[in-house]
């Protein structure tokens, strides 16, 4: 089986500055892997089985070699995708990186809580079915058996290929390569590509999202002094603005 793990698709929220005008200023612009990432590339091994192939997909300028690092065997990276928060244009560009991979079974992708309609988007530009929320997967005969969580219980669901898996992380990586892997995965294949070479002309209009002004805040008077002292004034406060 032959699974493609989207990871370090999207900007962290840690890098974003937010005004008082509501404008958002990003001071780190890269995709980086996110916290759902490395159970992505787990489900997606564990998937694909021994026998099987991992191929990673990332954008724009983003590390490639984390997920080679973590067991994928090549990669693909879109270099000139937009830094989009819009998710209809990034499940686009996902969704035109999945097609130049032959032959895919499954795509996982990480079920971001900032971006939690990115996994259902692909589906639907791929026209596959997407089981979201998972938190484990294996092979089963023609398809795949998904566990998922539903509130406080969990299901195991069947789905057929080819598929989108939506998968959430239930905790921390649990351990991060060395420099043995490091190394190893800078010697594997990365194919670039580009929006054009993968035949997208045009991204779906991205949804603008206009800022709020935070709201005027009041004076504050703070009274100092000893406790008859401080009550005076505050008497005196409260008269002045026409309350007693």
């Amino acid at each position: 089986m032959r699974a493609v793990v989207v990871y370090a698709w999207a900007r962290s929220a840690a890098g974003a500055i937010v005004h008082a005008d509501g404008g958002v200023e990003w001071r780190h612009a890269r995709p980086v892997a996110g916290e759902d990432d490395p159970a992505a590339v787990a489900a997606a091994l564990a998937v694909a089985g021994p026998d099987g192939d991992v191929v990673g997909l990332t954008l724009g300028d983003a590390d490639a070699s984390w997920a080679l690092a973590r067991g994928a065997a090549r990669a693909v990276r879109v270099t000139d995708a937009p830094a989009s928060d819009d998710e209809g244009v990034t499940a686009a560009v996902i969704a035109a990186g999945v097609r130049s991979v032959a032959d895919v079974d499954v795509v996982v992708v990480g079920d971001s809580e900032e971006h939690p309609g990115v996994a259902a988007a692909v589906g639907a530009r791929l026209g596959w079915p997407v089981v979201a929320g998972v938190v484990s997967a294996a092979p089963s005969g023609a398809g795949i058996e998904a566990v998922r969580r539903a509130g406080d219980v969990q299901e195991t669901v069947v789905v057929t290929c080819p598929a989108v898996l939506g998968v959430a992380a239930e905790g921390a990586e649990s351990r991060t390569p060395g420099m043995k892997e490091q190394l190893a995965a800078r010697k594997r294949p990365v194919v670039t590509t580009t929006l054009a070479e993968l035949g997208v002309d045009t991204l779906p209009a991205a949804v603008v999202a206009g800022g709020t002004r935070l709201p005027e805040q009041a004076r504050t008077r703070v009274f100092e002094g000893e406790p008859e002292q401080t009550a005076r004034q505050l008497v005196a406060a409260l008269r002045a603005e026409g309350v007693l």
